[in-house]
């Protein structure tokens, strides 16, 4: 017996109320955090009657998942659900952000989301369903537009033995060019003032702080010997591509920015060689992506057994590039500086 929930936003968080229902068709609780199955999707599988899956593990059509639960910093897991119609589930505070923003709206996205933010409703006015399952539905039983084939075909026809002036061409051609640059530019200033200025306000109060702080010193005594030799860069890029480890790191690149910050502050002050300042790029970002994996394959409609082999084979993979990376890195390095 399948029950209907409400899920609010937690502290700081955005988006919803989302009154959501199984059916016997969507049921899947798809937990996607990296770590198994996140106690907020187990959480909502108990109290709906569904049944909650390891993204990492297998994937599903997305006319089974009802509810896709991510632990996204900003990057992109956060949009590509809410891209595809499916209700999202984010355990990080974080609204509208990242390349998919526009697709992520308060009717299909919550965030900041504990076990504490979910609630039994008996509200029966709510989409039954994942939202895009329901739209496939209502656009099955609706009489069917013409393809855009069959209107070009048709404008052709009705252009037949007519012939287009030099001014008419040039003037389409002038507007599809404006156009393209206006949204290329529109796209281009959502970007900036929605990921690239935050993350630059970021990046400047960490480093405020470090200086204010003193915990500068500190990082220069612990991290810079580590940092400042091959075998430390190679040891933290193994540490870093551990296929247990690297999942959990990876959300949002949160880690990457934090240390790259702490790094780039000691390089700044010359109290790690700046010879090592690529190597040291290649051992901090071993585990950058390896959260995103089941949901590329996703993407790319792989099939269930790609999925099953090749996560686990795209994380070992990271465990023996990561250090090979920085060898490399730090040979190309030599004579640079």
């Amino acid at each position: 017996m399948y029950k209907t929930i409400t899920i609010k936003a937690g502290s700081g968080g955005w988006g919803g109320p989302l009154t959501i229902s199984p059916t016997e068709k969507c049921n899947k609780i798809l937990s996607v955090t990296g770590g198994g199955i996140h106690p907020v999707a187990q959480r909502i599988a108990e109290m709906t009657g569904g049944e909650a899956v390891d993204g990492f593990k297998e994937t599903l059509p997305d006319d089974e998942v009802l509810v896709a639960v991510v632990d996204c910093g900003g990057t992109a897991r956060c949009g590509v659900y809410p891209k595809k119609g499916i209700y999202t589930v984010n355990i990080e505070p974080v609204g509208k952000a990242g390349p998919l923003a526009k697709y992520i709206t308060p009717e299909i996205y919550v965030s900041a989301v504990t076990e504490n933010d979910i609630f039994e409703s008996d509200y029966a006015g709510h989409i039954k369903g994942n939202p895009a399952a329901q739209a496939a539905e209502t656009a099955a039983a609706a009489p069917q537009p013409k393809s855009k084939a069959q209107a070009k075909e048709e404008i052709a026809k009705a252009n037949e033995g007519k012939k287009e002036n030099i001014v008419v061409r040039i003037g389409k051609v002038v507007g599809r060019v404006v156009n393209i640059c206006f949204q290329a530019g529109r796209d281009t200033i959502e970007m900036v003032v929605g990921t690239i200025l935050p993350f630059m306000a970021f990046t400047a109060t960490l480093l405020g702080i470090i200086s204010a702080s003193g915990l500068g010193n500190v990082i220069a005594k612990t991290i810079s010997p580590i940092c400042s030799t091959v075998p430390g860069m190679v040891a933290i890029a193994f540490v870093c591509g551990i296929p247990i480890l690297s999942p959990v790191l990876g959300p949002g690149a949160v880690i990457a920015q934090v240390v790259g910050t702490l790094l780039g502050s000691q390089f700044a002050l010359g109290n790690i060689p700046a010879q090592y300042a690529l190597p040291a790029l290649f051992a901090i970002d071993a585990q950058v992506g390896c959260d995103f994996i089941p949901v590329g394959l996703s993407l790319g409609e792989a099939d269930s057994e790609t999925i099953e082999y090749g996560v686990p084979a795209v994380l070992f993979e990271r465990l023996v590039t990561g250090p090979l990376a920085v060898l490399i890195a730090f040979a190309f390095s030599i004579g640079m500086y």
